[in-house]
């Protein structure tokens, strides 16, 4: 929505600067955006005698800006100065006052106080230099949607204590972590440590790792700054995600503090285990670059590597007595010296021999953004899969795709949308191979929430991409690129790179031409567990093996009341007969460990209550309808931050390693225990459900089949299931369960008291319900809806031309 006063600015600048050398006009359309920002600069240096003008507010627009003193009440001395402030006010959301005064009037003098609060700096209500210069950029200095308070407490902290110095400007202070908010934290690091005010560049420079290992260094019980700034790296590298014995998903959090305390070494200790290096819960040098710089300490050990160089028997010998067990290799793209960068004839054999396993990576060129849109994904995937049966890869295996420059932001969309060219063609194939994602941190985590790639293998040896600025690592990552060096190996010489390993992530492979699928074993388990469900002779041999699969989670009083309770004579049949349960299994389709508990708790639901057309049941409760209270309950817990229930759905439900009731797995497992659940209603047995869902396609389509199985199809559907799970009740005649299991579910997550979905104004419930229909849908893309779009996106670009 335009805005007036925004509007007005649009036209004043345009209007009075339309004939300067080098001025460029903005949109006038009512948004604030960096044209509009880059205009006020334009018009600035303008006034400030500056020729010819440019958009950027650089050292000489500070110097001139600096020369006319600190701008305060009263000051008058150029009327167009003031407009620029005024506007300037209006358009980073502050009430500059609507009256053309010509000077520096209270109304600007108060508006100034309290963006100044707002950054956290003292409020004398003038304009220096530096926060002229802030008024003039894109920054927020307000909590923005998803941001924490903690983070900003920081960024604000930083700005009031730092922005005087030198080579520091005013940072953000929204809640994000950004490259900025790096930068800054590494130049404060860095004054801290002596370096002098002109050489705090925020580069993690030879002065500033010595500085680091020379003062640096924290631990229990330590206090002051150096605390202070640890703990607040600290704070922008979290939430640690992780996944605890029983697969839930946790997140480990800690606050900005003065004192290092237990709480604190307990935070490190986990960030330690997660990011691979020593776990000994002190603030280290090995901590501090793992804080603040995408290698972290490139000397660490490790046991991981890539290289574009064949891998004879002698450099896998020489790589193993070094410490390495795993190797990238490529599968295609010839190099240009130094022998094939791509995978040659026999050379797995060697990696196998050697005591090595081996990750294979797609990349062909991968430097620029012309090369990713959705058709070359797709093509590349194809390749890759065929290279990938050629050289025997079992079913299964992740293969990383590369965006090898610095994407940033605005190249985002293209990233994803190659990403999803990639899914397309890998399933086209029947999805025997999994995609994971080479790239900068923020490529590797934008890539896995969008198209859900499995791993990422995180280009941190480039710390200077923007992509690596400013954002953790990724919750999926599997290896880590710190160092490339050349092994000397007696009169042989090649290039390595040397990779971090998250132990738990991807193995990699120590194998080829394997025969079997991850499904394996899963569909032989449940195939024991029919016989002996035939074999007890009591009840529906379908439903038992579901009853027991769910016993040991999914059967207290809650759940009896929802579905019915578990046969607990069964149950002691099958433990007898030396079975148990197995909380996970490997979906070959996206290589996620599936919880086969929650999987069959959703099946048993839909089984035993199933909806009827057009309505709710206790069975949706079971699945999707309690996935999606839980989640409602979550948003009224973090609403403070995010006030857009859209919004977070959007970056909570069906995502790969975010912190959320309702994540990617949770999704998978919804819409599988559905389907299984139909296809043995509909005369399949238990086995014959699983096995062609897991060892067929069904897996390939799930997410397709469920939208169109469970809603109908469409999104418009899918939003009116959603209300009425969270507002109605089924009539079936167990409302009364229903809406107590609703409030139970949502209550724990959101505390008590929460405001329940029926009390939401109805343009926020609507916005809700319709977020989870066009969640599904995206899920729901499937390869034939791309293949349309992408002809549909070349018939437009071929008649444009």
């Amino acid at each position: 929505m335009a805005d007036e006063k925004v509007l007005e600015a649009q036209k004043w600048v345009n209007s009075t600067y339309a004939s300067v050398p080098g001025y460029q006009k903005c949109p006038e359309d009512g948004k604030v955006g960096w044209p509009t920002m880059y205009s006020f600069i334009m018009g600035l240096q303008k006034e400030l005698g500056i020729s010819p003008v440019v958009a950027n507010f650089g050292d000489g627009t500070v110097s001139k800006l600096a020369a006319l003193g600190e701008l305060g009440s009263g000051w008058a001395k150029n009327k167009n100065i003031v407009k620029i402030i005024r506007y300037g006010l209006f358009c980073k959301g502050y009430t500059g006052g609507y009256s053309d005064t010509g000077f520096y009037d209270p109304d600007i003098e108060l508006a100034v106080k309290k963006m100044q609060s707002n950054m956290g700096l003292s409020q004398s209500g003038s304009l220096q230099a530096k926060v002229f210069k802030a008024l003039l950029n894109m920054d927020a200095y307000v909590l923005t949607a998803g941001g924490s308070e903690e983070v900003r407490s920081i960024q604000q902290w930083l700005n009031g204590r730092y922005w005087k110095k030198k080579t520091v400007d005013i940072g953000p202070a929204d809640g994000h972590y950004s490259r900025n908010v790096q930068q800054n934290l590494m130049k404060a690091l860095q004054l801290e440590i002596g370096i002098a005010e002109a050489d705090a560049t925020g580069n993690f420079g030879a002065g500033t790792q010595a500085g680091i290992k020379a003062k640096a260094g924290v631990s229990e019980g330590s206090s002051g700054i150096f605390v202070q700034l640890f703990s607040a790296a600290c704070v922008f590298n979290q939430p640690i995600v992780t996944v605890n014995a029983n697969g839930d998903t946790v997140q480990t959090k800690t606050v900005f503090k003065t004192s290092f305390d237990s709480n604190l070494t307990s935070f490190v200790t986990t960030f330690q285990r997660f990011s691979e290096i020593s776990a000994n819960g002190r603030g280290d040098y090995a901590t501090w670059a793992q804080l603040l710089v995408s290698m972290g300490d490139p000397d660490r050990p490790v046991t991981a590597s890539d290289t574009a160089y064949t891998i004879t028997a002698s450099r896998a010998k020489r790589m193993y007595s070094d410490g390495y067990r795993y190797v990238g290799r490529y599968l295609n793209e010839a190099s240009s010296g130094g022998g094939s960068k791509m995978l040659e004839e026999g050379e797995i054999a060697n990696i196998f021999s050697g005591g090595l396993r081996i990750f294979p990576i797609f990349q062909d060129n991968g430097r620029s953004l012309s090369e990713y849109y959705w058709g070359n994904g797709y093509t590349h995937a194809k390749k890759a899969h065929d290279q990938a049966v050629h050289f025997g890869f079992n079913r299964g295996t992740i293969i990383y795709f590369a965006v090898d420059y610095d994407a940033t932001d605005a190249d985002m969309p293209a990233i994803l949308e190659y990403f999803r060219g990639v899914a397309a063609g890998l399933g086209s194939k029947g999805k025997r191979y999994v995609h994971g994602v080479y790239g900068s941190r923020h490529v590797c985590a934008e890539v896995t929430k969008e198209t859900y790639a499995r791993y990422s293998f995180v280009s941190g040896m480039s710390w200077g991409f923007s992509g690596n600025l400013g954002y953790p690592l990724p919750a999926n990552w599997s290896f880590n690129q710190i160092k490339e060096y050349q092994v000397t190996n007696g009169t042989d010489t090649f290039w390595l790179d040397r990779d971090a390993h998250r132990i738990g992530s991807d193995p990699g492979q120590s194998s080829v031409n394997r025969p079997s699928s991850p499904a394996d074993e899963f569909v032989n388990y449940i195939k024991s567990l029919y016989d002996l469900a035939k074999a007890y002779g009591k009840g529906n041999p379908n439903q038992l093996v579901m009853e027991y699969l769910r016993s040991d989670a999914y059967d207290d009083n809650q759940w009896r009341a929802l579905i019915g309770k578990v046969d607990g004579g069964f149950v002691s049949y099958v433990n007898s007969r030396n079975l148990s349960i197995w909380p996970e299994f490997k979906d070959p389709f996206t290589g996620q460990h599936l919880g086969i508990e929650h999987l069959m708790a959703t099946a048993n639901g839909q089984f035993v209550k199933p909806n009827p057309a057009g309505d709710i049941s206790l069975g949706d409760v079971a699945g999707w309808g309690g996935d999606l209270m839980t989640l409602y309950g979550e948003w009224r817990r973090d609403h403070d931050t995010y006030a857009s229930g859209a919004t977070y759905i959007n970056d909570k439900m069906g995502k790969i390693g975010v912190a959320s009731s309702f994540g990617f797995t949770d999704l998978v497992e919804d819409a599988d225990g559905y389907l299984i659940a139909q296809a043995v209603r509909g005369g399949k047995n238990i086995v014959e459900a699983v096995r062609d869902h897991y060892q067929g396609s069904g897996g390939l389509t799930r997410f397709r089949d469920y939208l169109k199985q469970r809603f109908g199809g469409t999104i418009s559907e899918a939003a009116a299931q959603a209300k009425k799970i969270l507002t109605d009740e089924p009539a079936s005649g167990d409302g009364v369960i229903l809406v107590g299991g609703r409030a139970s579910l949502i209550q724990k997550f959101g505390g008590i008291p929460t405001l329940m979905p029926h009390l939401l104004p109805s343009d926020q419930l609507n916005a809700w319900c319709n977020a989870f229909g066009n969640n599904l849908a995206q899920h729901a893309s499937t390869e034939t809806l791309r293949r349309a779009q992408y002809q549909a996106n070349q018939r437009r670009l071929l008649g444009a031309k």
